[in-house]
């Protein structure tokens, strides 16, 4: 089973070196990083890490912009499994071999939770606006879907790369919906999502989007559930 790695940088300079250095590499065949036109010193943090592939976005386009380049990178790359790991250090790479033992028991896609403690996530530094956002928003699409995740919001997932083979993701928002949107091609083609427990991090240099757009990211999973419901369930 290969294994990939794959990073979506933007403005990460504090975190990326802990981050890259706590991935355990006997689990990893390669990591890719993607630097989505940083306006800091991330990009030549990733050069001097001489992490195995590293592709510079001229301008920033997007979270989701960033993941459709990773992703192409690591299918091209022959990558059996691609596990995307944010580099602010709010996920513990430390879980990928928890990760990986998913995909030996017949897990399609991996997600790590950070809700399956329920309020542990607000105790360890969640907000507690995102907390409840996305224990309402999480009930919302599992009864729309009838599925039991304990959370569609998180960042750190896993796939098999065939899977995302077989779903067209560069027709997916560039933004931060990309992640639920995908989410919903998965449950819609029935594919076996597992959840690993993931305790939350909310340190000082972890990245997370401000409260407006979080706000927007809200309204727009809302509109893709709708939409989703009514087009294929």
């Amino acid at each position: 089973m290969k294994v990939v790695v794959v990073l979506p940088g933007y403005n990460c300079e504090q975190t990326l070196r802990k981050t890259y250095m706590s991935i355990p590499m006997e689990y990893v065949n390669d990591v890719v990083y993607v630097d989505d036109g940083s306006s800091d010193n991330s990009l030549i943090i990733a050069k001097s890490l001489h992490i195995n592939y590293i592709i510079p976005h001229s301008h920033n386009i997007g979270y989701g912009g960033n993941q459709k380049t990773l992703y192409d990178k690591a299918i091209d790359l022959g990558a059996d499994v691609i596990i995307l790991l944010h580099p602010d250090y709010q996920y513990d790479p430390l879980l990928i071999p928890t990760i990986l033992n998913k995909f030996n028991n017949g897990a399609d896609v991996v997600f790590a939770s950070r809700m399956k403690k329920g309020k542990e996530s607000v105790r360890l530094g969640m907000p507690k606006y995102k907390y409840y956002a996305n224990r309402l928003l999480t009930a919302i699409q599992n009864y729309t879907f009838n599925q039991k995740l304990s959370e569609y919001h998180t960042g750190y997932r896993a796939y098999k790369a065939d899977v995302l083979r077989n779903i067209k993701y560069h027709n997916l928002s560039n933004d931060f919906v990309f992640d639920n949107q995908l989410t919903l091609e998965i449950i819609r083609n029935h594919y076996r999502i597992d959840e690993v427990y993931c305790p939350a991090k909310y340190e000082r240099d972890s990245s997370s989007i401000n409260f407006i757009r979080s706000v927007k990211y809200g309204f727009l999973v809302l509109w893709y559930t709708f939409v989703y419901k009514l087009k294929f369930f």
